[in-house]
């Protein structure tokens, strides 16, 4: 009898676990009502292809994602993922953040066997809900040998993308991930796993940022660049104890010349100071060397969200900006 690979479902809530009281209502569902089991069930023949069970982790709109959630998944899997009798896991998460959480497990998992993130666009109670099939995609990827050691993935819309680099796109339509400079890792073509690339950032167990004995991140704030800005947003950041700034400036990480001297008094006392970008696409490089010459970091490609999390973990094994441009650099 053949042993059939075996995946773990691990459950967080959002719109693939959503319903509504209408088949065409899209929005204004209520996120994360539906348990692990039935969106398992609602997942033709999957038991035939793979021995699958779930764990329901969260039950929340992924808006309200919290790292406290980050930590029980990153401390769930790590165990999972260390059981030789695990092939691979998938969560199931909300589109708003899935982003966030992806390129988070991507920096403190220490395995190289596969893990998924999948969503829906539509909620589970919708026409042409699109939860099962990416679900069913999901458990073929993390099946898939030639998924291990490509970092977490995510998939949706029959595409395979790298943590580090996809987004959400669009606000409702179902091809809203994309990674769309950097390209997308591969396809699912008519139930096929195909692979057509690979990153080139280090990843899971090319990293060392461990979470062992950490309980919290340091905290980390967005601010926003902007035409007529001013200083106070940034002063708040500092006054309320952020340990680091991301700037997501214009273009090249441009900074507005009324937040340049409140970002410079930041890193004088200590706050580390990133420069992304809200353009959405390129990567941050030096333009002015005078922010260089006050320790600004580069953010590379990383958008504004997930410039957040490297730094909140680089921050807690270092606060010299060299080291944690070196690791912007490789991650």
């Amino acid at each position: 009898m053949t042993t059939l690979p075996k995946i773990k479902v691990l459950a967080t809530g959002g719109t693939i676990a959503g319903s509504s009281a209408s088949s065409t209502e899209m929005t204004g569902y209520q996120a994360g009502t539906l348990g692990v089991d039935l969106l398992l069930s609602a997942v033709p023949g999957i038991q035939k292809i793979v021995d699958i069970s779930g764990e329901q982790i969260s039950e929340i709109d992924s808006c309200n994602m919290t790292e406290e959630i980050w930590f029980k998944l990153a401390n769930k899997l790590n165990a999972l993922l260390a059981d030789d009798e695990i092939t691979g896991v998938v969560i199931t998460h909300g589109t708003d953040t899935m982003e966030e959480t992806a390129y988070f497990l991507n920096l403190v998992l220490n395995s190289s066997k596969p893990v998924v993130l999948v969503g829906a666009m539509r909620p589970a109670t919708a026409i042409s809900a699109d939860g099962p099939l990416n679900l069913l995609n999901a458990v073929k990827i993390a099946i898939h040998p030639d998924s291990i050691g490509q970092g977490v993935l995510v998939t949706m819309n029959d595409e395979i993308h790298s943590a580090r680099d996809v987004t959400k796109t669009n606000t409702f339509m179902v091809n809203t991930f994309k990674a769309t400079e950097l390209g997308i890792l591969g396809y699912i073509i008519n139930g096929e796993v195909k692979y057509y690339r690979a990153t080139t950032r280090k990843h899971t167990t090319n990293v060392d940022l461990p979470l062992e004995h950490i309980t919290e991140l340091p905290q980390v704030e967005i601010i926003y660049a902007h035409a007529n800005q001013n200083r106070i947003l940034i002063d708040a950041a500092v006054e309320s104890g952020a340990k680091g700034i991301i700037y997501a400036g214009m273009g090249n990480g441009s900074i507005h010349c009324n937040a340049e001297a409140a970002l410079i008094d930041a890193a004088k006392q200590g706050v580390i100071v990133v420069r992304s970008s809200r353009a959405g696409n390129g990567v941050v490089v030096t333009t002015n060397p005078f922010w260089d010459e006050n320790n600004f970091v580069k953010s590379d490609t990383l958008n504004p969200q997930k410039a957040r999390i490297l730094l909140a973990l680089a921050l807690t094994q270092t606060n010299k900006p060299e080291e944690i441009q070196k690791m912007f650099s490789e991650y």
